[in-house]
Order: structure tokens, then sequence, then C-alpha cells
């Protein structure tokens, strides 16, 4: 078993590797020894070289651990009088942006804030929260973004489990700060509770009146523009904290580490397709994985961040034309939310524009109406495990000539790694042999890569079951097809298993969304004496259309085997947790409360 202990964050830091000296000049012409771990599944594979080859040197000159403030710093000097933000009136370039933070950090160190200390935040996409994604780490502290749709209770939880010193807050949500602080005080009276530091709206009268060294603006002003940004010791240092959504149990508290932040920034840009200088807009929250690593990323090209403190159809047809944007990215809800738009909210589009989505993949009718829209659609895959997007369904020339409908199918596959993830594979989670590429047979979807968490925070057993057989378990259910792509068919725990059989509910729910008058679907397992479980739908329909079960039953049974077909159908919104993906577990709950349908 992994010798683990319940650390603070800082602990984690001090138990790293520390033959990495403040002075990186001290490196040269020493050779070094990497400790190895043991673990119920063996040694780790860390291996040293007890004699190097002659010559072999590690220094100053040849090493520096990888870390995306390094993006920043280039971003200053190469991209200097490029536009680095745009919010309203407000509009910084990338030597201005390096700047401010900068500043920002050495005001954060004059807070007392040191390396291992967690610095969380609670603001929508603003440039404040794209700034402290730099300006934490080059304090030495950690970011940890917190869900913005979170309540004070569980806000209050994060703080305690993570011991935050200091919480930046949007103005728009100090209510709810307060509130969680308070809580904090209450119900642990032993914790130290955050200094609160609130956001206020750049370009506009805040109604609050705060003290000078509370507000943010404030500390960005009073910084020193010639601190020494602290660097990490180790790249595999932690640079983010960030809690899942935790729709089927408590948030765990995933640490990212530099390196593989470094590693993923890279990776998310390429697979979005990003040259140099692109526009990218904010729709896809920066508190989810760090926007997809991408809020370190856009520095590596020298992009315009286009903020936007909330993602609706008007405003994100707006700023496209108005910004001229390139790439942008967002949920499938937020794909349906666009598809199903009202016109006058809709506006011509200047070029294609890439859209990246990740999750579940989104029906053919909403792909169809997007690209009719002037859109671009690329589907991605991963976990907050996995620091976001780690797969992607690269498309291939000749899939341009296939029917669209056909186009749909393939563009649902969550497809091949990127260059900065070693491995992934969907295996038997028992035997761990791999699958047949037959595009039938199913496994769990596991992954070895730099880009995989570091562990959970306090949490070693948690952390020892998703590493065990030396993958990372993802719990979701997928097969490979002949050509090496992945598909997801459902979380291991969604599947229903009816007659033995195993049905998918992304593909019931799939067929179910080509049904013109449905805008949400969510379908999930009704016990059965008889048949063991059947698939139940909860189904909301677009405004102005009508259906009732049986056709919605009868439309399934016309396009997919009858034993796949849902035998209940129910018509309500569906529940949704913090971060917008459905609450399956209520659903499945008020499956079982409906009895079974066989006597």
């Amino acid at each position: 078993m992994m010798q683990a202990t319940n650390f603070t964050v800082k602990k984690i830091l001090k138990k790293s590797n520390t033959w990495l000296n403040h002075d990186p000049t001290k490196l040269a012409n020493r050779s070094f020894k990497v400790q190895c771990k043991s673990s119920s599944q063996g040694t780790l594979p860390f291996t040293e070289s007890s004699q190097p080859m002659e010559g072999v040197v590690r220094s100053a000159a040849n090493y520096i651990p990888l870390s995306p403030i390094s993006f920043l710093e280039r971003a200053a000097q190469v991209y200097r009088d490029r536009t680095s933000v745009v919010y309203g009136s407000i509009k910084y370039t990338w030597e201005e942006t390096h700047r401010r933070c900068v500043k920002l950090a050495s005001s954060l160190n004059q807070l007392g804030v040191s390396r291992g200390d967690v610095v969380a935040t609670l603001a929508p996409n603003v440039p404040a929260l794209l700034e402290l994604h730099f300006a934490i780490p080059m304090a030495g502290a950690i970011i940890c973004p917190l869900n913005t749709r979170l309540d004070p209770n569980m806000i209050s939880n994060l703080l305690k489990h993570s011991e935050t010193k200091i919480l930046f807050v949007d103005y728009q949500l100090l209510h709810k700060a307060k509130e969680a602080v308070d809580l904090l005080k209450e119900t642990h009276s032993e914790s130290r509770p955050p200094l609160v530091v609130v956001i206020s709206e750049v370009d506009s009268q805040s109604p609050l009146t705060l003290a000078d060294e509370y507000e943010y603006e404030h500390l960005v002003e009073a910084g020193a523009t010639d601190f020494p940004i602290i660097r990490p010791y180790d790249e595999c240092d932690p640079i983010s904290l960030n809690y899942t959504s935790g729709t089927t149990s408590k948030p765990k508290g995933v640490l990212y580490s530099h390196r593989g932040a470094y590693l993923n920034s890279l990776g998310s840009v390429f697979m979005h397709g990003m040259r140099e200088m692109p526009t990218y807009l904010w729709s896809v929250p920066l508190f989810h994985c760090n926007g997809w690593c991408l809020s370190w990323g856009t520095a590596i090209v020298g992009g315009t961040n286009v903020c936007l403190r909330r993602s609706d159809p008007k405003d994100i047809f707006d700023n496209i034309v108005r910004h001229n944007v390139t790439h942008m990215g967002g949920a499938p809800t937020v794909l349906n939310m666009i598809a199903n738009s009202l016109v006058a909210n809709q506006k011509p589009l200047p070029h294609k524009v890439e859209i990246m989505t990740a999750g579940s993949p989104p029906p053919p009718s909403v792909l169809s109406k997007i690209e009719e829209l002037g859109f671009h659609v690329s589907h991605a895959y991963g976990l907050t495990e996995t620091y976001g997007l780690s797969t992607w369904c690269l498309w291939k020339p000749e899939w341009d000539l296939l029917p669209i409908e056909e186009q749909g199918k393939l563009k649902a596959r969550q497809g091949v790694n990127h260059f900065g993830v070693e491995d992934v594979d969907v295996k038997d989670p028992v035997t761990m042999e791999s699958v047949k590429c037959d595009g039938k047979s199913t496994g769990e979807i596991m992954f070895r890569s730099n880009t995989v968490m570091s562990g959970y925070l306090k949490d070693p057993k948690a952390t020892e079951d998703a590493f065990l057989g030396g993958w990372f378990r993802t719990g979701d259910l997928g097969i490979k097809h002949p050509d090496g792509y992945i598909e997801v068919k459902d979380r291991l725990k969604d599947i229903v298993i009816s007659g033995g059989e195993n049905i998918s509910t992304i593909e019931v729910e799939s067929v179910i969304y080509r049904h013109q008058a449905v805008l949400e679907v969510a379908v999930v397992a009704r016990p059965d004496d008889h048949w063991g479980q059947t698939p139940c739908a909860f189904v909301k329909l677009k405004e102005g259309y009508h259906a009732d079960a049986q056709e919605i039953i009868q439309h399934c049974r016309d396009h997919m085997p009858h034993y796949m077909s849902p035998r209940t159908v129910i018509f309500q919104d569906l529940p949704r947790n913090s971060t917008g993906k459905v609450e399956k577990f209520v659903l499945r709950e008020k499956a079982k409360s409906l009895g079974s349908l066989s006597h």
C-alpha cells in the first residue's frame, strides 16, 4: 500500500524533491538521486543512473522547472503591444498584463502569502481572474478557483479543507462569500478565516465601501514592479487546487503541478487549432479546470482574451462580431443554448468560429444547427483529474465527403490523445487487458500521463484507488474503434442493464434528441422485476412544442432496437449541479421511487 499522510499543501511541498536548491547555479556538475515510491503495484517507474554518462551536467543553463509563468513572461516580450484582455471598455496589452501580475504578486507577498499557501477565487470570467491565474503562482502560492454556483455552506467547507489564506471575490458574490466565511467561523472556530479581497467592476463605480488594502485594484497599484517572481523549486510542485463537481459524492481537491499545467496548456492550444494572435471568447468558466488550461494557454500564442461576465446567446454573438472572435469553447449545454436561441439574438458571423466542446456529445441536430450558424465544432474529452481536455476527435479530411449525419456520428467520438498525454486506453478494469479495437468491446477509459493530477488533497485512499494498476481510472465506459479512436459510451454507474443487455444511456439520449420537440433529455435506469432495469427518459421540450410519452417511445423504437427504447418518459426540467451537469443521481432516485413496470 502506498505510504501517505494527510498533508496540507505546504507539507506536500516540503515532502517533494528538495534537490533543486534556491540557487540553480549550485546544480552544476552534480548528480542527483531520484527517490522511488513503493505502492501496491510495485515500484513506480522512476529510474536513475548511478553512473551518469561523462559530460552530462544539470545547471541553470540547461534546466529550468517548467511552469506556465514563463508563458506570460514571453508574451510580455514577444506580444508586448498586442491586446491581451478586452472587457467592456477595458483593454490591456500583454506588457501591461505582465506588469499588473508582477505587482499583484508583490502585494500578495506583502499580505503574508508565501510558498505553498492556497489563495482561492470566487469570480466569473472577468480580467482579474485571468490575472490571478498568473499572479498567485508568481507569489509562490497555489490558486484555488471556486465554482461561483456553489452555495455558502459548500464554499465554507472548501475554504476549510483547502486552508485558504486569502479569498478573492467578485463584488456581485460578496454576500455569498461573507456568509461562507461566517459559517467557517461558527462551525470551525479553530480555523483561521481567510482575508477577503473584493474585485470591483473596473469601469464602473462599485456600490461597496471598502478598505483600500482589501480591494483588488488597490493591491495591483500598491505592488512593486521589480518584485522577484517566486518560481517553483520543482516543476512537480502544485500550481492549482481544483475541486471536482461532486455530482455523486463530496468534492475532491485535485492537485495540479506546474509541469502538468505547462504541458496541458500547450496541448489545449494545439487541439483548439490556435495559431499566433487568436481572439478567444471566454464562455468556458475559468473555475472549470482553469478554463481547460487556456487561462495560461492563450499567452503562448499572444491571444486576446475577451471576457464575459455571463454567457447568453446575445452576448456571445455580440462579442464575436464586435471583437472578431476566432475561437471559443463551451459545454454541450452552451451549444444547445446557441442553436436554440432566438433568431433576433443571432448575427451573421464574420468568419468560421472554432468552438471546442467537451462532455457528452452534442446531438447531431444541434451540431448541424451550430455549423449552419457559422461555427466549426470540435469535440474533446477530459476530466478535472486530467487537467481538463486530454483527447479530441482529430478530424480527417476525407470525412468531409461523408453525409452530414455520418459526420455527426464521427464528431461524437472522443478520439485520440494530444501530444502531451502519454497514453489513453480502454481496458478491462479487472484484468487490465486492453479491449479489442472493434468498436464493440467495452471497458474503462484510463490514462497515463504527466497531465494526470498529482493526487487528491488530504485523501490518500482516493488517490490510491484512482491510480490502481498504474493507470488513472476515469470511471467512464468506452470502446475503441478500428482506427484507434475512443468513444465514451457511458459512465460506469449510468449504464442500464436490461435482460442481461448493456444499454448506453448516451445512445438512447442521442436518438431522443433527434425528435424535433426535444430540448434536453437524460436517461437513467428504472428498476424492473422482470428485466432487472429498463430505460427511463426525463425530457424537457422546446418552448411552443408538444409531444407525449408514447410519441417519444415510438420515435425511439423507429430508430433503435426495441430493447434499448425507454419504457418510461417523464416531462420536467432537468436538475443540474453547480457546473451545469445533469444530476443523474437525483433522476435515478426518482425513477427508483416509481417502482417496477413489470409485475
